[in-house]
């Protein structure tokens, strides 16, 4: 028998004061039977921190076709594609032309994202943002998923906090684009 998607809630209070954003958030994620918990965290992080009106999740694995993110125009056009972990660079390559803005969120290395990025040509790299999540960070918050998560998450000048009720975890993201990222010696 196949296994099915488990499904997660995370009811999150957003406090990103650089960009002046203070919100309730309650959403439920499916999270693939071949997704990891680290994985999914990241996901939920990259919706937080890209807050917008319309920001939805993707299809998820299943279809490959989807990002992790994306929100839409009234018109059905792709105005912010999010992807997660590392994508091809074919994938970020044909995200960049359907899309008005890219972002990838990642935990992955430097080394594993330029030798991934740097086998083709991508379109529009230097405007491609990425967002590195330390991994021991993503993994000290994947270690206490539950299937019913309260989260306290706030941004301000770099830097994450995310409390939990119980525990504080703290990080500072660093955001570069594919094009300096990939041209790093």
């Amino acid at each position: 028998m196949a296994k099915t998607a488990t499904l997660y809630r995370f009811q999150i209070e957003l406090a990103d004061i650089d960009r002046n954003v203070y919100e309730s958030l309650d959403l439920r994620v499916a999270c693939h039977p071949s997704e990891d918990s680290e994985r999914l965290v990241i996901r939920v992080l990259a919706r937080a921190i890209a807050h917008e009106e319309g920001l939805e999740f993707g299809r998820g694995l299943s279809n490959a076709e989807d990002a992790a993110l994306w929100a839409k125009s009234l018109h059905g056009s792709i105005e912010t594609w999010i992807d997660v972990g590392c994508p091809s660079a074919e994938r970020l390559h044909r995200a960049s032309k359907a899309a008005d803005r890219v972002s990838v969120f990642t935990s992955k290395g430097g080394a594993m994202l330029r030798k991934e990025w740097l086998s083709q040509p991508i379109h529009r790299a230097s405007e491609l943002e990425v967002i590195r999540i330390p991994a021991a960070f993503a993994q000290q918050l994947a270690t206490r998923l539950q299937r019913n998560m309260q989260w306290y998450l706030t941004l301000q000048e770099g830097a994450l906090s995310v409390a939990d009720g119980k525990d504080n975890f703290d990080t500072t993201l660093e955001r570069t684009t594919v094009h300096s990222l990939t041209s790093e010696d």
